[in-house]
């Protein structure tokens, strides 16, 4: 049987989990309906015809944040490989090939960026099946979006004439004007750029060596350095960050004459802004898409996500996002401007452009409720099964209150289990530990108290991680 195996590109290195830019929030982490996530809902896609786990690439920040959504729904254990420094795809995807013809396999590789919507995923698994064929005799095979608007946020991929349903390429072309965009529309052959692709592992890297071999040479030499920590592969930091930053278009893909095009038409969207997601959630009967608690009065054609309670009244064509670290509100024309906010907010040295206030580790997360001058509140969670670090702390002390779930403590020579409602005291200097033995997750509310309380006041004596 032949390998498909998927490569879902989960975002480059460098971008924080905040709120008000996409550059600083990775959409492939946001739900646009229900529960799942875009990149649950890139693995669920593709599923149902992969024939081996798939192989994620993310960056070193976001890598519990994509283990443990991946856990949620039950795919299979993944290798994520960990970008150190944004490198763009064609790199990206090198290392994934590398990683996939690691145990001897060679399989056909499924390029998919885990932030885009598919409404409809049987027509994508019908078109992968019949593009199969021609990856497997070399073709890369890129999938062309059948052109609904002279768009201009998107490149434009030219087939060649003919009446195959699978093409050769004839051109790669930028992202046109609009007067040009109507050209292509008109005349036919044009299609978006979806920058999904399909194509056997060894294949790409052949190509990327013969049109690129220093992109090719530098990341072998990084994931030939690379540290293997469980599930996450760590590629070389100095190796990968000599690599130059191409994507697999310049690289490969223009250069090449083994690019093939199939035209589908899947329902595809790739979301660039906030008022993208408008576009394409479903919506109530005045036009408002709303996530979270949210009250709309006499407002129409708005977005809403929020985890407290937002009322809007009398207001149109808005964005509004709410989260524990900030608030944007932005008329949906103008929210790409986020970044003219996000600059002053870097340029003052304001902490909400590099930092998130729910902070994910391997075995769990913890949320900064509030802090003051010698007091800091967590709300700690502990997934099944995981434990953190024996440690002391020198400046502070802890308080623990569980909330739901099962708390094993290990508090110098004592190890003792504590229920929901039951607490215990940590006292400066004292070796501990915090386990959840249980099957359900562990929550509890952390009070420290003392004259410092930043997270570097930990020494640690014994750790499942492999932290200092």
């Amino acid at each position: 049987m032949e390998i498909v195996q998927p490569v879902l590109l989960s975002g480059g290195s460098g971008t924080r989990l905040w709120p008000l830019s996409r550059e600083l929030y990775p959409k492939q982490f946001l739900p646009l309906g229900g529960d799942d996530t875009m990149l649950q809902a890139t693995w669920q896609r593709v599923a149902p015809i992969a024939t081996a786990a798939p192989i994620v690439v993310a960056n070193e920040e976001h890598r519990f944040l994509v283990a443990e959504q991946l856990r949620q729904i039950g795919a299979p254990t993944p290798a994520i490989v960990l970008e150190p420094i944004g490198r763009n795809t064609a790199p990206a995807i090198a290392a994934a090939a590398m990683q996939a013809m690691a145990e001897g396999n060679d399989p056909l590789l499924l390029v998919l960026p885990s932030d885009h919507v598919i409404r409809d995923a049987d027509a994508f698994r019908e078109a992968v099946a019949a593009a199969i064929p021609a990856a497997r005799q070399g073709a890369l095979v890129t999938f062309g979006i059948l052109p609904t608007a002279p768009e201009t946020g998107f490149g434009y991929i030219q087939a060649a004439a003919g009446d195959d349903r699978i093409r050769q390429v004839a051109r790669f072309v930028e992202k046109p004007d609009e007067a040009t965009a109507k050209t292509y529309l008109e005349a036919g052959g044009y299609y978006w750029n979806s920058g999904m692709f399909l194509f056997r592992a060894s294949r790409y890297l052949e190509q990327l060596e013969r049109f690129r071999p220093d992109v090719a040479a530098a990341t072998r030499k990084a994931f030939d350095q690379a540290i293997v920590d469980g599930d996450f592969i760590r590629l070389d930091r100095e190796a990968f960050a000599a690599c130059p930053a191409d994507s697999i278009d310049y690289a490969v893909m223009e250069r090449t004459d083994a690019a093939m095009v199939l035209p589908v038409d899947i329902g595809w969207s790739d979301l660039g802004s906030w008022s993208a997601l408008w576009d394409v959630a479903i919506r109530d009967a005045d036009g408002n898409a709303a996530f979270g608690d949210v009250i709309a009065v006499d407002s129409r054609n708005s977005y809403v996500h929020a985890r407290r309670l937002v009322a809007l009244v009398g207001v149109d064509d808005l964005v509004v996002v709410e989260t524990d670290d900030a608030v944007l509100v932005a008329r949906k024309d103008r929210v790409q401007q986020v970044k003219d906010v996000v600059t002053q907010l870097k340029d003052g040295g304001r902490s909400q452009a590099a930092l998130h206030r729910e902070v994910h580790r391997p075995w769990g997360s913890y949320d900064s409720v509030d802090v003051g001058a010698r007091f800091q509140v967590k709300r700690i969670k502990v997934k099944p099964g995981a434990r953190l670090s024996l440690q002391s702390h020198t400046r502070r002390a802890e308080h623990w209150i569980v909330v739901s779930g099962t708390a094993r403590v290990t508090r110098n020579d004592e190890v003792f289990d504590l229920q929901a409602d039951q607490s215990t005291y940590i006292p400066l200097g004292a070796r501990h530990r915090l386990e959840n033995p249980g099957p359900q997750m562990l929550e509890l509310i952390e009070v420290q108290s003392g004259d410092y309380l930043g997270e570097d006041d930990i020494v640690r004596y014994d750790d499942v991680y492999g932290r200092a």
